[in-house]
């Protein structure tokens, strides 16, 4: 039984009425779509009755009407690494632009987590998905594919699957990070290492082989350059850094394969009585927020992390909107090396 003294729910007949106008037209208004022109002082009338009301649209009324959830979701494997919060925010700003609400799941690069993310998407019957995989295959996206509901790509892919409608997008890392890479050599900075998270990711990382393959072309002496931290975190980091530090000779400079493992390793170094860049040289991968603001401030590749989310979500409503039908689509997206003090 409904308790009466609950407050009632504010209606779109509610609107009307504080507005003067009709429902029809509050219904205009709110759907932004309208087959006559809506004046801009009746829009602004409807708008100041719905503030005042504190009216809010009835979300599955909506769904039934339209088929949809006006939902769009994204997974990403490390909400504390600030690259990926800006790259929501790219997300989330296109997603505001079309009416619909965003959600977020972290993976923490688990396989069982994105497993598991992938199967509540399924459940919450979401319009649209945007994903960074690090260990789920392609694949693993049928079942949502099936229902009807796409799926954008962040990131190159060890398994090919041209057969599946999925968008890809992505930076060019094998020539992003050659570039770093030949940037620390040009200058002298030997021996170089690498520091990196797991190795088992589906994730397609040219950022090791890139570093390998100037040494190659350049004919640098080869040795084992390569430093595995327990994952891509700066915590990761740190325990790589330790590593090389008990290696003899120690690296002149570190590649770390993104900023927040360059991060760890800069502590480690500073943990251990040295200085950046003077004794070790530290190079990042991303320019996330925080990057220019370190002391001192760490020389990296930027992505762009926003303008690649607000891309991902723009291919994405290609296929919401039916403009983009068919087989997956590849974009890669600019980089630029950003050269600072800590190398």
């Amino acid at each position: 039984m409904t308790d009466s003294r609950l407050p009632k729910r504010p209606t779109q007949d509610d609107v009307a009425r504080i507005a003067g106008v009709s429902q029809t037209a509050v219904s205009m208004v709110l759907n932004d779509r309208s087959p006559v022109a809506i004046s801009p002082e009746t829009r602004q009338r409807v708008l100041t009755a719905v503030e005042e009301l504190g009216y809010v649209p009835d979300g599955s009324a909506r769904s039934l009407r339209t088929g949809k959830t006006l939902i769009i979701a994204s997974l990403i494997p490390d909400i504390a690494n600030p690259f990926y919060p800006a790259f929501e925010r790219g997300i989330q700003d296109v997603a505001d632009a079309h009416g619909y609400d965003l959600i977020a799941y972290n993976t923490d690069e688990v396989r069982e987590k994105e497993l598991r993310s992938i199967r509540s998407l399924q459940r919450a019957r979401v319009d649209g998905v945007i994903a960074t995989p690090f260990h789920v295959t392609p694949h693993d996206f049928s079942p949502l594919l099936d229902s009807g509901v796409p799926v954008v790509i962040f990131g190159e892919m060890t398994i090919e699957a041209t057969d599946l409608p999925i968008d890809y997008i992505y930076v060019d890392e094998n020539s992003a990070a050659q570039a770093l890479v030949t940037y620390l050599v040009d200058r002298g900075l030997l021996p170089l290492a690498v520091i990196s998270g797991s190795t088992e990711s589906l994730r397609r990382d040219w950022r090791v082989p890139a570093v390998r393959r100037v040494m190659t072309e350049r004919g640098l002496p080869y040795q084992e350059i390569l430093a595995i931290g327990p994952d891509h975190t700066d915590r990761g980091g740190h325990e790589a850094m330790q590593q090389l530090l008990a290696r003899s000779p120690r690296p002149r400079a570190v590649f770390a394969t993104n900023d927040m493992m360059a991060i760890g390793a800069m502590l480690a170094i500073r943990n251990a009585g040295m200085r950046v860049p003077e004794d070790i040289a530290v190079a990042g991968f991303d320019d996330i927020s925080v990057a220019r603001l370190l002391n001192p401030p760490l020389t990296t590749v930027a992505q762009f992390p926003e303008r690649l989310g607000a891309r991902a979500a723009q291919m994405l409503f290609e296929r919401l909107d039916g403009r983009v039908t068919g087989e997956g689509r590849r974009i890669v997206m600019p980089y630029e090396l950003m050269i600072r003090a800590s190398a």
